[in-house]
């Protein structure tokens, strides 16, 4: 580590804490699945990257969201979100949530996970490998230490549109006025 490195961390230790601390919650649909073990296990070990899964979204800061959206899994999705405390970071993992992936086609697939919730990074492929994923988690550091990875303030700032569009495929969500600072405590 040099200097420059060192007076960086000083000037904002939480930026550093946040980057090397990323606890991931993984929302798995269908094949999604198939290449976190292999991540979280002794041959790539996510875990010496600051990489760690947790149980519930009250503990992650780094939503990871693999495979087949449907408008059914999108509401415990934006659910899973709300639960997670700021700062948070979303991965779109595969080519499912980019675009609908291989079901672009279904009437009941979500094809744009960005227009419900703000999405960070995406990770492409069918499925990803595990070398993707660390890619794609050096790729957040550094957007964590440019200060641009902020799809968080995103979403308060713009939370009636991102509402909006949940509504429209969930009609059955409650309105909550958008409080000061943040959403409604309790929401959905």
């Amino acid at each position: 580590m040099d200097r420059e490195e060192i007076l960086k961390i000083l000037k904002n230790p939480g930026n550093w804490g946040q980057k090397y601390s990323l606890w991931a919650v993984y929302f798995c649909t269908g094949c999604g699945i198939v290449e976190i073990p292999p991540v979280i296990t002794s041959r790539w070990d996510a875990e010496r990257f600051g990489v760690l899964p947790m149980a519930t979204p009250r503990q992650g800061n780094l939503f990871l969201i693999t495979g087949y959206v449907s408008i059914k899994t999108l509401g415990a999705i934006i659910r899973t979100y709300d639960q997670m405390l700021d700062p948070k970071y979303v991965v779109g993992f595969g080519s499912c949530p980019v675009n609908g992936g291989m079901y672009w086609d279904s009437y009941n697939t979500i094809k744009h996970l960005d227009t419900y919730l703000p999405v960070d990074g995406w990770i492409a492929g069918c499925m990803p490998r595990p070398e993707a994923i660390f890619i794609a988690v050096v790729h957040l550091w550094q957007m964590i230490d440019k200060g641009v990875a902020v799809g968080y303030k995103r979403y308060k700032e713009n939370y009636e549109y991102y509402a909006n569009n949940q509504r429209q495929v969930l009609p059955h969500l409650p309105k909550f006025e958008r409080p000061e600072g943040g959403l409604a405590e309790g929401s959905r």
